[in-house]
C-alpha cells in the first residue's frame, strides 16, 4: 500500500466537510482528517477496533473531539453544536426504529423534531416511503418489517430531515446475505442521489468499494491509506 496524506482532497470553496477528529481515551488515540466535498461519498474501511465507530460518532457529536480537533461542515464550525441541533442524520447499525411507531411515523419524527407541522411531516414521510418503495409499509411497524425493509425505512428517516452530512455505521452488517446484495445495489442509488456528504463505516471491502467514491483506511485510529475504489484495491 502507499501512503496518501489525509488532506488530498478537499472541498472546495468551504462547502462540504472539513474536519480534524481526535479523541483521546485512555491508551486509544484517533487523529483522522476528513474533507469531502457535497455529493461525495466516503467510506472509512478498517478493521475491529481501528477507530472507524469512534470517528462516526464524533461526526454525529456523540463523542466529543478532544485538544486539536475540528469539525466545520459548510464552513460553519460545528465544534460546540449539541448533537440534535447539527444537521446531520445517522443510520445506526440496527437501525434503532422506535418500535411502538409506523414505518411513516418512525420517518416522519424527524421533521416534526424540526417544526414540521404534522400532516405535513407525515406527507414528506409519505414520498420518502414511496421514493424508498415502500409505500405499501406506511403502516407496518418495525417488528413486521424484514431486515431490508427496516433498513431502508431508517435511511428514509435520515434524509427526512435533509441533512447535510449523513452517516452510516456499518448499514448493512444486520442482513443476510442474499438481502445484502439487494440492498447494497439499492443503498447505492439512494447515495447516488443525495447532494451533500455521507460517511458511512464498513468492514466489509466490498460493500466500501460499491457504495463509496472513496475509501478512508483506518489502522490504529490513524489513516493508513486513501483513494479511489480502484486505486485501493
Amino acid at each position: 500500500m502507499t501512503e496518501t496524506t489525509p488532506a488530498a482532497v478537499a472541498a472546495p470553496s468551504g462547502k462540504g466537510l472539513d474536519a480534524r477528529l481526535v479523541v483521546r481515551r485512555g491508551t486509544f488515540h484517533l487523529d483522522v482528517e476528513l474533507s469531502a466535498a457535497p455529493g461525495d461519498v466516503v467510506a472509512l474501511l478498517g478493521p475491529n477496533g481501528a477507530g472507524k465507530t469512534t470517528a462516526l460518532r464524533a461526526l454525529a457529536g456523540l463523542t466529543p473531539l478532544s485538544e486539536g480537533g475540528r469539525l466545520r461542515l459548510d464552513g460553519v464550525s460545528l465544534d460546540r453544536t449539541p448533537p440534535e441541533s447539527r444537521p446531520v442524520g445517522v443510520v445506526f447499525q440496527d437501525y434503532l426504529l422506535f418500535p411502538h411507531l409506523s414505518a411513516l411515523d418512525n420517518v416522519a419524527f424527524g421533521p416534526r423534531c424540526q417544526g414540521v407541522p404534522k400532516a405535513e411531516a407525515r406527507a414528506q414521510a409519505a414520498a420518502w416511503l414511496d421514493r424508498m418503495g415502500l409505500a405499501e409499509h406506511a403502516g407496518a411497524k418495525p417488528r413486521r418489517l424484514s431486515g431490508g425493509q427496516a433498513q431502508r425505512v431508517a435511511v428514509a428517516r435520515a434524509l427526512a430531515t435533509r441533512p447535510r452530512l449523513l452517516l452510516l455505521d456499518e448499514p448493512l452488517a444486520a442482513l443476510d446475505a442474499r438481502t445484502r446484495l439487494e440492498v447494497r445495489s439499492q443503498l447505492r442509488r439512494h447515495l447516488a442521489e443525495f447532494e451533500a456528504v455521507a460517511v458511512l463505516v464498513t468492514h466489509d471491502p466490498l460493500d466500501a468499494m460499491v457504495l463509496a467514491d472513496r475509501l478512508v483506511v483506518i489502522e490504529d485510529g490513524h489513516v493508513v491509506q486513501e483513494g479511489g475504489p480502484a486505486e485501493i484495491a
